[in-house]
């Protein structure tokens, strides 16, 4: 009678190492964003040997395309090869196979027999058959595929020279219904591209499947979950989302996964809203700021949206805030939607200078413009602030 065999490994996917990261505007921040994917993935080398995971499988878009840069081949390679277990990788739409894949590139192909002996890329859709566990790669040939690349599987699951007591699990990398990579055609219309058709696939004949492509970590079936990103790379997408995190699985052949989330990543990405009441709710920002932030700023990219009004003098503040989050920050995305509204006392101040005619004047214009609310009012606005600050310096 066969025992069957159990596994212990680490699912991840979607490292996509040589991101650009082309919004982040300051070279050194977007330096870090870089090499902290690298990290990341040398970082597998402890939870691996922790786990006592067997071998490692990355669903998919390891690079972030096939023109990655030499240096980026070899430190991938390199951060590989430390990780010491085997690394199993399907190419996913970013890094797919297609014509000039990365993975036929002479130096590539170099740097990974040396560098990385443990990693295998597995370009073909057929069985690969491990110590303890049986592996369906459904690998993307082109970027965008228009049918099932899992399809193939449905008809080998059968096969009898399969190991019948080891675990099986599809690795796979693209869309299920309502995730995903969506492709315009020449109309525009949307249509699904990488489609794996979960509910077609033999419920019994597999244990797992390891999916990629949504960057959240996210278990859609039974048996089927996205692992995420290994390095959050993207503000929140919606309720639900959860990047930033590697999933260990212990499975054995017929028996329900067990799948434990790991967090890995480094950076926060972190969204905030508020909108102002008054002039003294700017405190109370500031005071938000530092709460939510605190003292790791450099660790932290926000997405701030503002809303609400201020008078001028509290508008300047608000400006010298901002300056200096966004010098703290990895990276300030702001939506900076909230308008200036003078107080009384400041119009007072600039449109009554007896002793300066024609500050008073030009200030008087100004609030005309802005009370006749043309299309240049928050040019006008800006144009007051300006006014106001000249006067007090």
């Amino acid at each position: 009678m066969n025992i069957p065999m159990s596994a212990v490994f680490l699912h991840t996917a979607d490292w996509q190492l040589g991101k650009p990261f082309a919004s982040v505007r300051d070279d050194a921040k977007r330096h870090r964003l870089q090499q902290e994917r690298l990290h990341a993935v040398q970082r597998l080398a402890d939870l691996a040997r922790s786990s006592e995971a067997g071998f490692i499988l990355v669903a998919g878009d390891m690079f972030d395309s096939s023109h990655a840069t030499k240096a980026t081949v070899s430190a991938a390679c390199a951060a590989i090869g430390a990780l010491k277990v085997p690394v199993l990788v399907i190419p996913g739409n970013h890094d797919h196979a297609g014509p000039g894949s990365i993975w036929a590139q002479e130096f590539f192909l170099r740097e990974q027999k040396q560098l990385a002996p443990n990693l295998r890329v597995l370009l073909t859709p057929e069985p690969v058959i491990l110590e303890n566990a049986v592996i369906f790669p459904a690998p993307l040939l082109r970027r965008f595929e228009p049918g099932d690349p899992t399809a193939w599987i449905r008809s080998s699951v059968d096969d009898p020279s399969l190991p019948p007591d080891l675990p099986r699990i599809v690795l796979a990398h693209g869309t299920i219904q309502g995730f995903g990579s969506v492709q315009e055609d020449e109309e525009g219309a949307s249509t699904v591209v990488n489609w794996i058709d979960l509910s077609s696939l033999p419920a019994d004949a597999n244990d797992y499947i390891a999916l990629g492509d949504w960057h959240g970590t996210k278990q859609v079936g039974p048996k089927a979950w996205y692992s995420g990103t290994l390095e959050t790379d993207r503000f929140p997408k919606g309720e639900g989302n959860d990047p930033g995190n590697v999933l260990k699985v212990t499975l054995s052949r017929g028996a329900a996964p067990v799948v434990e989330k790991i967090p890995s990543s480094r950076f926060l990405w972190k969204e905030l809203a508020f909108r102002f009441s008054d002039d003294a709710s700017l405190d109370l920002f500031a005071s938000l700021l530092d709460e939510t932030l605190g003292q790791r700023g450099d660790e932290h990219l926000l997405l701030l949206s503002l809303e609400g009004s201020l008078g001028i003098e509290a508008s300047g503040r608000l400006e010298k805030i901002l300056e200096s989050w966004e010098s703290r920050l990895v990276r300030l995305k702001l939506d900076h939607r909230a308008t200036i509204a003078p107080s009384k006392e400041e119009i007072t101040a600039l449109t009554q200078r007896s002793e300066d005619p024609l500050i008073a004047s030009v200030a008087s214009q100004l609030v005309s413009e802005i009370d006749a609310a043309t299309e240049d009012a928050a040019i006008t606005r800006l144009a007051l602030r300006e006014l106001h600050a000249a006067c007090l310096a």
